[in-house]
């Protein structure tokens, strides 16, 4: 059975969702509603498109260039689908080791913290946005609530490291 998942766009080559040249994957489906929203039309858990996980791996993949340095997952909320987004992060790690995998999510890491998705992610940022504590001055988020959190070195230390720009994620 091929596992599905709802997306609501690719984007080939982006330089505002992680550093370097991205691919964004935005997943549909949201159950926050922050106001303020940066993607809105991505909320509802029914919108844009139901694929399968081949499929976008496959579209991910067409995109991809020299210059990509790594793919991120944002939406709507990646983990309002964690296990087709563990299928799609693991089967583009499998054959793309060179990029770093990053996603954007409104839950707090404590919450999501034991799911298999996050063992395959670089770079975790983390919070829901915060329209009063929007601050365009951050690099890579929305909110000052929000945290950009080096997975692998929180996991090996037992307690959150911020991944720093400039730093290897």
């Amino acid at each position: 059975m091929m596992s599905l998942i709802r997306v609501a766009s690719i984007i080939k080559e982006s330089v505002v969702d992680g550093p370097g040249f991205r691919t964004v994957v935005f997943m549909q489906g949201c159950p926050r509603e922050c106001p303020g929203c940066h993607n809105p039309e991505q909320i509802p858990a029914e919108g844009g498109e139901e694929t399968t996980v081949d499929e976008v791996v496959r579209r991910v993949e067409s995109g991809l260039t020299k210059l990509t340095k790594g793919i991120t997952f944002s939406g709507g909320d990646p983990f309002f689908q964690p296990a087709a987004l563990y299928d799609v992060i693991k089967l583009l790690k499998q054959r793309n080791p060179q990029l770093d995998i990053w996603a954007y999510t409104g839950y707090g890491y404590e919450e999501i913290k034991d799911l298999p998705a996050l063992k395959l992610i670089d770079v975790l940022v983390d919070g829901p946005y915060v329209e009063t504590l929007r601050d365009i001055s951050l690099p890579f988020m929305g909110s000052s609530n929000q945290r950009l959190i080096d997975v692998s070195s929180t996991k090996k230390t037992g307690h959150i490291v911020e991944w720093e720009n400039g730093q290897k994620a």
